[in-house]
């Protein structure tokens, strides 16, 4: 079985270590929609080390700081789900009250349409935020 996470291309990396990359998801609906991957193929949180556990962690809520910094969302959702997928990875998706599924999970059944205002050069914002928080 080939592993879509193991073997992407053409991802927008935001940032990456030999942990895990930082990927800024292509979702018109849902801009700043990040992903945390980790860079093997494992298949649950506890699976890892405490002190890998722990950095990977650490580097998903600076993603998160860096999102609200740039965006301010009126939510962020934090998700790790694998089932269709079951390679480690956490979404981060900043939630805004006008967007289509709010206050209902992005994967859920839409509310409405959404009015998207642009975000020039939003993957550079974001690229510059995370750096900055996970240099602290």
């Amino acid at each position: 079985m080939t592993c879509e996470l193991c073997n992407s291309s053409n991802e927008s990396v935001l940032w990456g270590n030999p942990l895990c990359r930082i990927i800024l998801v292509d979702d018109k609906d849902y801009p700043g929609f990040c992903r945390v991957i980790l860079n093997q193929h494992v298949k649950e949180m506890t699976d890892l080390p405490v002190s890998t556990r722990n950095e990977l962690m650490e580097i998903i809520f600076a993603v998160e700081a860096a999102i609200r910094q740039v965006l301010n969302p009126d939510k962020i959702n934090l998700a790790s789900l694998g089932n269709v997928v079951p390679h480690l990875h956490w979404h981060i998706i900043p939630r805004f009250r006008h967007d289509r599924h709010f206050p209902n999970p992005v994967w859920g059944s839409p509310q409405r349409e959404a009015v998207i205002p642009p975000n020039t050069g939003l993957a550079e914002k974001l690229r510059t935020a995370v750096q900055q928080h996970l240099a602290l």
